[in-house]
């Protein structure tokens, strides 16, 4: 049985939206980042870096949310296209979402909330490099239907679990009409609603 150890955040809710729409069975163990248990022993035993999510497959102890999609992707040979193209254009926005979007919407929210005084150079550099993200996603997504063409990917989970908490880092959407779209039909999935509900409550316990 595969093992997620997750939280209720951006990063974390990709692994079960991945197993749900590849109809994989899974246990989700919380991690309440909240409460330091990511700095807990028997956690940095699984990730010495300390972070959410945590795949467990057997013997294999993966981090790192866009290496576990790949993986998972080639386990189930499902949302990831074998070669070619579309291959490669999973893994460009992988790519640009670890390099790009990820760290601009979390830096954006970290310095509008977390920061111990406001920094207005550092929230305008991340907050405006976000919103400048959204609008390149909303250009690609104005010619096909999902972030690497026209089929669903482990890029297009990725990209959506910033979205999802882009009220953390107070992102809009609401100007990128393609984003909003694309964001929405994802969010209408039923894998989707079973991931987000089952991440959301680990928040809870």
């Amino acid at each position: 049985m595969l093992k997620v150890y997750a939280f209720s955040t951006p990063n974390s809710v990709k692994v079960p939206i991945a197993l749900e729409e590849m109809g994989l069975e899974y246990e989700l163990h919380g991690v309440n980042i909240r409460k330091g248990e990511q700095k807990a022993p028997e956690f940095v035993a699984l990730n010495p870096n300390a972070k959410v999510p945590v795949l467990v497959d057997g013997e294999l102890v993966l981090s790192e949310s866009a290496a576990i999609l790949v993986y998972l992707a080639e386990k189930s040979g499902q949302l990831l296209p074998a070669s070619g193209p579309a291959r490669a254009r999973t893994f460009e926005q992988l790519f640009f979402n670890a390099a790009g979007l990820g760290p601009a919407f979390g830096n954006a929210g970290f310095f509008r909330k977390f920061a111990p005084e406001p920094i207005p150079l550092a929230i305008d550099r991340f907050g405006n490099e976000a919103v400048r993200i959204v609008g390149v996603l909303n250009d690609l997504l104005a010619s096909q239907e999902f972030v690497a063409g026209d089929v669903l990917t482990i890029a297009d989970i990725a990209h959506f679990g910033w979205l999802w908490r882009r009220q953390f880092a107070e992102v809009p959407i609401d100007g990128a009409p393609n984003v909003q779209r694309w964001y929405d039909a994802l969010e209408a999935r039923p894998a989707f609603q079973r991931a987000i509900e089952r991440t959301t409550a680990l928040a809870s316990g």
